[in-house]
């Protein structure tokens, strides 16, 4: 990052009157000063079998949501608070869009590591690395090495829209998957994550999400500054998201 765009960043005013009034002109003005760092963070994730204009687009969309989730009270530098919440989607992105069949977190991510250190083993060794090279620059069992690579197999499988009979294609020979599954699934994530606040941020995020109250009226019920809120709300918010992200990769 050099020093000209350093100057370029927001001031904490900047994020302090975007907080207070939630002006989308201003959001834009946010997003635009840090899309730099959104690209330089996709561009990590390159040669990695998906297409860098996707990989952008995901740090882009996540850097969205992080100016609406930073709170500039807490302390933070947001450019920290970015990199973690676009690293996150970048990396959910690979492990929940690129598997055609869902296989254990651990054994994608060692999947996309071996991948990263065949290639480096194949320029320094002037050979292709035996599976015991892979295992011991990924630190891993070989049988853990040969568990990743088979089940690599279902990493970019072909399109279930490629046509097999006549004009058939895979997803028409699919059934419909019910989307109770989902929900049902996200309710015991969010009621295990909901464990993690306080009673009152609770009963804040009940009167917001349940009940359809403005911030506004939840300051007024609680007897509480509407800033108040706004903070306790971005910071239950991130506390849930982590604690789901962390849930979910178990």
């Amino acid at each position: 990052m050099t020093a000209s765009a350093d100057r370029r960043r927001p001031t904490r005013e900047q994020w302090r009157d975007y907080a207070r009034t939630g002006d989308l002109a201003a959001r834009d003005g946010l997003v635009a000063a840090y899309l730099d760092l959104a690209s330089s963070l996709a561009r990590r994730f390159a040669n990695r079998g998906e297409p860098l204009d996707d990989l952008v687009q995901v740090a882009s969309l996540a850097l969205v949501k992080a100016v609406d989730r930073f709170d500039p009270e807490l302390g933070f530098e947001f450019s920290t608070f970015a990199t973690r919440t676009v690293l996150g989607e970048l990396k959910r992105h690979f492990r929940d869009k690129g598997w055609a069949l869902r296989a254990p977190r651990r054994v994608q991510e060692l999947y996309l590591e071996i991948n990263q250190q065949v290639e480096s083993l194949s320029q320094a060794l002037g050979r292709s690395p035996t599976v015991g090279e892979i295992a011991a620059a990924t630190d891993a069992t070989e049988e853990a090495v040969l568990e990743a690579m088979e089940a690599g197999r279902s990493y970019r499988s072909s399109s279930i829209d490629a046509p097999i009979f006549g004009d058939d294609t895979v997803r028409d020979r699919l059934g419909e998957e019910d989307p109770g599954f989902d929900r049902v699934e996200t309710a015991a994530l969010l009621s295990d994550a909901l464990e993690v606040l306080s009673e009152r941020d609770r009963e804040i995020l009940r009167l917001r999400f349940t009940e359809g109250l403005t911030q506004s009226e939840i300051a007024e019920r609680l007897g509480i500054s509407q800033m108040h809120v706004s903070r306790l709300l971005a910071a239950s918010l991130e506390r849930l998201r982590i604690r789901m992200q962390d849930r979910e990769g178990l």
